[in-house]
Protein backbone atom coordinates (compact mmCIF):
# COMPACT_ATOMS: atom_id res chain seq x y z
CA UNK A 1 0.00 0.00 0.00
CA UNK A 2 1.21 3.28 -0.88
CA UNK A 3 2.63 5.18 2.40
CA UNK A 4 0.59 8.32 1.79
CA UNK A 5 -3.15 5.92 1.95
CA UNK A 6 -1.50 3.78 4.85
CA UNK A 7 -2.01 6.66 8.05
CA UNK A 8 -5.41 7.27 6.93
CA UNK A 9 -6.53 3.63 6.37
CA UNK A 10 -5.23 2.58 10.29
CA UNK A 11 -7.06 5.76 11.34
CA UNK A 12 -10.05 4.19 9.34
CA UNK A 13 -9.72 0.93 10.79
CA UNK A 14 -9.24 2.81 14.46
CA UNK A 15 -12.36 4.47 13.95
CA UNK A 16 -14.43 1.31 13.05
CA UNK A 17 -12.74 -0.70 15.87
CA UNK A 18 -14.11 1.76 18.49
CA UNK A 19 -17.47 3.11 17.42
CA UNK A 20 -18.71 -0.29 16.94
CA UNK A 21 -20.02 -2.61 19.67
CA UNK A 22 -17.62 -4.13 21.46
CA UNK A 23 -19.87 -5.73 24.02
CA UNK A 24 -19.89 -9.43 21.80
CA UNK A 25 -16.32 -9.34 20.77
CA UNK A 26 -13.47 -11.22 23.43
CA UNK A 27 -10.81 -8.17 22.77
CA UNK A 28 -10.96 -4.82 23.75
CA UNK A 29 -8.93 -2.09 21.60
CA UNK A 30 -7.90 1.50 22.26
CA UNK A 31 -6.78 4.51 20.62
CA UNK A 32 -4.00 5.08 23.35
CA UNK A 33 -2.48 1.98 23.76
CA UNK A 34 -2.75 0.38 20.25
CA UNK A 35 -2.66 3.79 18.17
CA UNK A 36 0.79 4.33 20.10
CA UNK A 37 1.73 0.34 19.77
CA UNK A 38 1.70 0.56 16.10
CA UNK A 39 3.15 3.98 15.45
CA UNK A 40 5.96 2.55 17.57
CA UNK A 41 6.28 -0.60 15.65
CA UNK A 42 6.00 0.63 11.85
CA UNK A 43 8.71 3.50 13.43
CA UNK A 44 10.82 -0.03 14.61
CA UNK A 45 9.96 -1.10 10.37
CA UNK A 46 11.31 2.26 9.04
CA UNK A 47 14.57 1.70 11.26
CA UNK A 48 14.99 -1.99 10.75
CA UNK A 49 14.57 -1.24 6.92
CA UNK A 50 17.09 1.77 7.26
CA UNK A 51 19.58 -1.07 8.57
CA UNK A 52 19.03 -3.45 6.09
CA UNK A 53 19.66 -1.14 3.38
CA UNK A 54 22.82 0.29 4.40
CA UNK A 55 24.58 -3.75 4.67
CA UNK A 56 27.68 -3.81 2.61
CA UNK A 57 28.24 -7.00 0.46
CA UNK A 58 30.52 -9.26 0.94
CA UNK A 59 33.86 -8.44 -0.50
CA UNK A 60 35.81 -10.49 -2.79
CA UNK A 61 37.84 -11.52 0.02
CA UNK A 62 35.55 -12.03 2.33
CA UNK A 63 33.90 -14.81 -0.52
CA UNK A 64 37.30 -16.49 -0.79
CA UNK A 65 37.42 -17.04 2.72
CA UNK A 66 33.82 -18.28 3.45
CA UNK A 67 33.69 -21.83 4.73
CA UNK A 68 31.28 -24.22 5.80
CA UNK A 69 33.28 -25.29 8.49
CA UNK A 70 32.27 -21.82 9.73
CA UNK A 71 28.69 -22.81 10.07
CA UNK A 72 27.27 -24.55 13.50
CA UNK A 73 27.02 -28.37 12.74
CA UNK A 74 23.75 -28.56 13.70
CA UNK A 75 23.32 -25.79 9.89
CA UNK A 76 26.39 -27.60 7.95
CA UNK A 77 24.19 -29.99 6.16
CA UNK A 78 22.27 -27.11 5.11
CA UNK A 79 25.05 -24.78 3.82
CA UNK A 80 25.35 -24.67 -0.35
CA UNK A 81 21.31 -25.35 -0.69
CA UNK A 82 20.20 -23.51 -3.79
CA UNK A 83 17.01 -24.07 -5.93
CA UNK A 84 15.28 -20.94 -7.73
CA UNK A 85 12.42 -22.84 -7.72
CA UNK A 86 11.65 -23.52 -4.25
CA UNK A 87 12.54 -20.42 -3.58
CA UNK A 88 9.82 -19.09 -6.07
CA UNK A 89 7.31 -21.39 -4.68
CA UNK A 90 7.81 -20.11 -1.19
CA UNK A 91 6.30 -16.93 -2.16
CA UNK A 92 2.79 -18.31 -2.78
CA UNK A 93 2.45 -19.78 0.75
CA UNK A 94 3.70 -16.84 1.98
CA UNK A 95 1.60 -14.30 0.11
CA UNK A 96 -1.43 -16.21 0.74
CA UNK A 97 -0.99 -16.65 4.11
CA UNK A 98 -1.84 -12.54 4.39
CA UNK A 99 -5.29 -13.34 3.13
CA UNK A 100 -6.39 -15.80 5.87
CA UNK A 101 -7.55 -13.23 8.58
CA UNK A 102 -9.33 -11.56 6.04
CA UNK A 103 -11.19 -14.51 4.48
CA UNK A 104 -12.53 -15.36 8.62
CA UNK A 105 -13.52 -11.59 9.10
CA UNK A 106 -16.23 -12.80 7.02
CA UNK A 107 -17.40 -15.45 9.66
CA UNK A 108 -20.68 -14.72 11.03
CA UNK A 109 -19.03 -14.50 14.15
CA UNK A 110 -16.26 -11.82 13.15
CA UNK A 111 -17.61 -9.89 10.89
CA UNK A 112 -18.98 -7.27 12.73
CA UNK A 113 -15.54 -6.78 14.54
CA UNK A 114 -13.59 -6.41 11.37
CA UNK A 115 -12.32 -3.40 11.96
CA UNK A 116 -11.47 -4.16 15.46
CA UNK A 117 -9.73 -7.37 14.18
CA UNK A 118 -7.78 -5.10 11.29
CA UNK A 119 -6.48 -3.48 14.12
CA UNK A 120 -4.98 -6.54 15.77
CA UNK A 121 -3.88 -8.22 12.77
CA UNK A 122 -1.58 -4.87 11.91
CA UNK A 123 -0.42 -4.74 15.56
CA UNK A 124 0.76 -8.06 15.04
CA UNK A 125 2.50 -7.57 11.35
CA UNK A 126 3.97 -4.23 12.79
CA UNK A 127 5.81 -6.45 15.74
CA UNK A 128 6.76 -9.19 13.55
CA UNK A 129 8.27 -6.74 11.39
CA UNK A 130 9.99 -4.67 13.60
CA UNK A 131 11.51 -7.76 14.90
CA UNK A 132 12.78 -9.19 12.01
CA UNK A 133 13.88 -6.27 10.27
CA UNK A 134 16.25 -4.44 12.75
CA UNK A 135 17.69 -8.46 13.70
CA UNK A 136 18.30 -8.91 9.76
CA UNK A 137 19.56 -5.18 9.85
CA UNK A 138 22.15 -5.92 12.90
CA UNK A 139 23.54 -9.03 12.23
CA UNK A 140 25.33 -10.37 9.24
CA UNK A 141 24.58 -14.31 8.85
CA UNK A 142 25.20 -15.46 5.08
CA UNK A 143 22.77 -17.39 3.71
CA UNK A 144 23.15 -20.74 2.59
CA UNK A 145 23.40 -20.14 -1.08
CA UNK A 146 26.81 -18.50 -0.45
CA UNK A 147 28.57 -21.22 0.71
CA UNK A 148 27.67 -22.77 -2.94
CA UNK A 149 30.84 -22.40 -5.35
CA UNK A 150 28.59 -23.39 -8.65
CA UNK A 151 26.72 -19.59 -7.99
CA UNK A 152 28.12 -17.01 -9.93
CA UNK A 153 29.91 -15.00 -7.26
CA UNK A 154 28.05 -11.40 -7.88
CA UNK A 155 24.79 -13.51 -6.78
CA UNK A 156 27.08 -14.56 -3.48
CA UNK A 157 28.14 -11.77 -2.30
CA UNK A 158 25.10 -9.61 -2.20
CA UNK A 159 24.23 -7.37 0.29
CA UNK A 160 20.41 -8.98 0.33
CA UNK A 161 22.64 -12.63 0.98
CA UNK A 162 23.74 -11.50 4.19
CA UNK A 163 20.00 -11.47 5.64
CA UNK A 164 19.86 -14.69 6.81
CA UNK A 165 18.55 -14.61 10.41
CA UNK A 166 16.40 -14.61 10.98
CA UNK A 167 13.40 -16.24 8.44
CA UNK A 168 11.29 -13.04 7.85
CA UNK A 169 9.31 -15.02 5.50
CA UNK A 170 8.69 -18.35 7.99
CA UNK A 171 8.45 -15.36 10.26
CA UNK A 172 5.49 -13.38 8.80
CA UNK A 173 3.42 -16.78 7.24
CA UNK A 174 3.57 -18.04 10.85
CA UNK A 175 2.16 -14.73 12.33
CA UNK A 176 -0.45 -14.37 10.01
CA UNK A 177 -2.01 -18.48 10.46
CA UNK A 178 -1.53 -18.57 14.16
CA UNK A 179 -3.17 -14.63 14.20
CA UNK A 180 -6.11 -16.29 12.39
CA UNK A 181 -6.04 -19.59 14.47
CA UNK A 182 -6.34 -17.93 17.69
CA UNK A 183 -9.07 -15.01 16.73
CA UNK A 184 -10.73 -18.10 15.45
CA UNK A 185 -10.08 -19.58 18.52
CA UNK A 186 -11.36 -16.53 20.49
CA UNK A 187 -14.43 -16.16 18.81
CA UNK A 188 -15.61 -19.81 18.49
CA UNK A 189 -14.26 -21.50 22.10
CA UNK A 190 -16.77 -24.56 21.49
CA UNK A 191 -16.42 -24.93 17.37
CA UNK A 192 -15.32 -28.62 16.14
CA UNK A 193 -12.98 -27.25 13.50
CA UNK A 194 -10.54 -25.64 16.06
CA UNK A 195 -8.07 -28.78 15.64
CA UNK A 196 -8.02 -28.51 12.34
CA UNK A 197 -7.83 -24.70 12.00
CA UNK A 198 -5.14 -24.98 14.25
CA UNK A 199 -3.29 -27.54 12.61
CA UNK A 200 -3.64 -25.71 9.07
CA UNK A 201 -1.99 -22.74 11.03
CA UNK A 202 1.01 -24.49 12.02
CA UNK A 203 1.91 -26.60 8.47
CA UNK A 204 1.72 -23.71 6.42
CA UNK A 205 4.64 -21.59 7.55
CA UNK A 206 6.68 -25.32 7.97
CA UNK A 207 5.94 -25.52 4.42
CA UNK A 208 7.26 -21.68 4.02
CA UNK A 209 10.32 -22.40 6.24
CA UNK A 210 11.05 -25.93 4.28
CA UNK A 211 11.00 -24.38 1.12
CA UNK A 212 13.20 -21.16 2.13
CA UNK A 213 15.77 -23.93 3.37
CA UNK A 214 15.80 -25.82 0.65
CA UNK A 215 16.10 -22.74 -1.55
CA UNK A 216 19.20 -21.55 0.09
CA UNK A 217 17.71 -18.42 2.04
CA UNK A 218 18.20 -19.64 5.56
CA UNK A 219 19.42 -22.18 7.61
CA UNK A 220 17.60 -24.93 9.93
CA UNK A 221 17.53 -22.61 13.20
CA UNK A 222 16.84 -19.33 11.30
CA UNK A 223 13.41 -20.95 10.47
CA UNK A 224 12.89 -22.31 13.85
CA UNK A 225 13.35 -19.29 15.17
CA UNK A 226 11.64 -16.91 12.94
CA UNK A 227 8.88 -19.66 12.79
CA UNK A 228 8.63 -19.16 16.78
CA UNK A 229 8.79 -15.41 17.24
CA UNK A 230 5.72 -15.55 14.30
CA UNK A 231 3.80 -17.70 16.46
CA UNK A 232 4.05 -16.46 19.69
CA UNK A 233 3.35 -12.85 17.83
CA UNK A 234 -0.31 -14.21 16.35
CA UNK A 235 -0.80 -15.62 19.89
CA UNK A 236 0.02 -13.36 22.11
CA UNK A 237 -0.94 -10.12 20.69
CA UNK A 238 -4.86 -10.97 20.76
CA UNK A 239 -4.43 -12.96 23.77
CA UNK A 240 -3.33 -9.72 26.10
CA UNK A 241 -6.22 -7.86 24.30
CA UNK A 242 -8.82 -10.09 25.66
CA UNK A 243 -11.37 -8.98 27.83
CA UNK A 244 -10.78 -11.67 30.48
CA UNK A 245 -7.04 -11.11 30.82
CA UNK A 246 -6.14 -9.60 34.01
CA UNK A 247 -2.57 -10.94 34.55
CA UNK A 248 -1.52 -8.21 31.37
CA UNK A 249 -2.16 -4.76 31.11
CA UNK A 250 -0.84 -1.84 28.60
CA UNK A 251 -0.40 1.84 28.82
CA UNK A 252 1.59 4.30 26.96
CA UNK A 253 4.39 5.91 28.45
CA UNK A 254 5.91 9.44 27.64
CA UNK A 255 9.32 11.33 28.55
CA UNK A 256 11.09 14.04 27.74
CA UNK A 257 13.40 12.11 25.19
CA UNK A 258 11.22 9.00 24.81
CA UNK A 259 7.74 7.70 24.02
CA UNK A 260 6.67 4.30 24.03
CA UNK A 261 4.19 1.42 25.41
CA UNK A 262 4.57 0.19 29.19
CA UNK A 263 4.02 -3.81 30.00
CA UNK A 264 2.57 -4.89 33.38
CA UNK A 265 1.94 -8.43 34.29
CA UNK A 266 0.21 -9.27 37.80
CA UNK A 267 1.58 -12.45 39.33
Amino acid sequence: MNRKFLLPFILLLFFISTTSAQSDSPYETSWAVDGTWIGVGLGLNGLGFKLIQDKDPLTAEELAAISKDDVPGFDRWAAGNYSERADDKSYYPFYGSFAVPFIMMLTDEQRPHAGQISVLFIETMATTGALYTITAGAVNRSRPLVYNENLPDDLRREAGARRSFFAGHTAATASATFFAAKVFNDFNPDSWAKPYVWTAAALVPAWVGYLRLEGGKHFLSDNIIGYGIGALSGILIPEIHKKENTEFSFFPTMGAEYQGISMRYTF
